[in-house]
């Protein structure tokens, strides 16, 4: 059994909460204890990947515990040190760029902050149309911080969407023991 406590902090890219949903219920079964974190926006939307009550019912089924969406619900995760990682997945671009510029005006930023507060590991699962334009800076800038690490990501489309990245959710828990021992998985970019 795994003694680490690991948050899982899902954003709104719709298209992949799925893949996300099953890579958090890998993470369980392989016996870490998960925090389930949502930005509020996946919390209260409904869209034609799935409706967000079922979301909410299926993983915190799985976790046994109440999904965390309120600024002040992840904010004591630094004081507290309550998580050996944080894992954003999906991480939109939206959230990449809250991260690199350090806005805290989510739960999912806000739980960021905490965690690298005392020099924690965070990984981040990228899944953005504009991971190779105008999200492109925002992952360079951090993944030259200290204690943020990537699951490696590939384009998904890159004939229909040139720009689009989306990270290999099977390669969550190989990316989370990585982290977890301050390494980044390689290669990062597949």
């Amino acid at each position: 059994m795994n003694n680490s406590v690991i948050g899982f902090a899902f954003t709104g890219s719709f298209c992949t909460l799925r893949r996300a949903v099953d890579s958090m219920k890998r993470l369980v079964e392989l016996g870490y204890s998960v925090v389930p974190i949502m930005s509020r926006t996946t919390y209260e939307t409904d869209t034609r990947f799935g409706r967000a009550e079922d979301f909410i019912k299926e993983i915190e089924g799985k976790c046994r515990r109440k999904i965390w969406y309120e600024i002040t619900e992840v904010e004591p995760i630094g004081p507290k040190k309550l998580l050996d990682l944080l894992v954003i997945a999906p991480c939109t671009g939206n959230t990449l760029a809250k991260m690199a510029y350090g806005v805290t005006d989510t739960s999912v930023a806000m739980a960021a902050k905490s965690q690298l507060r005392n020099a924690r590991p965070v990984l981040i699962a990228p899944s953005t149309n504009d991971g190779l334009s105008a999200s492109a800076k925002n992952i360079g800038m951090l993944m030259n911080n200290k204690n943020i690490f990537f699951v490696p990501y590939e384009q998904d489309d890159p004939e229909n969407k040139c720009t689009s990245l989306v990270c290999l959710f099977d390669l969550i828990p190989k990316a989370v023991e990585a982290a977890l021992e301050g390494k980044q998985l390689q290669p990062v970019i597949r």
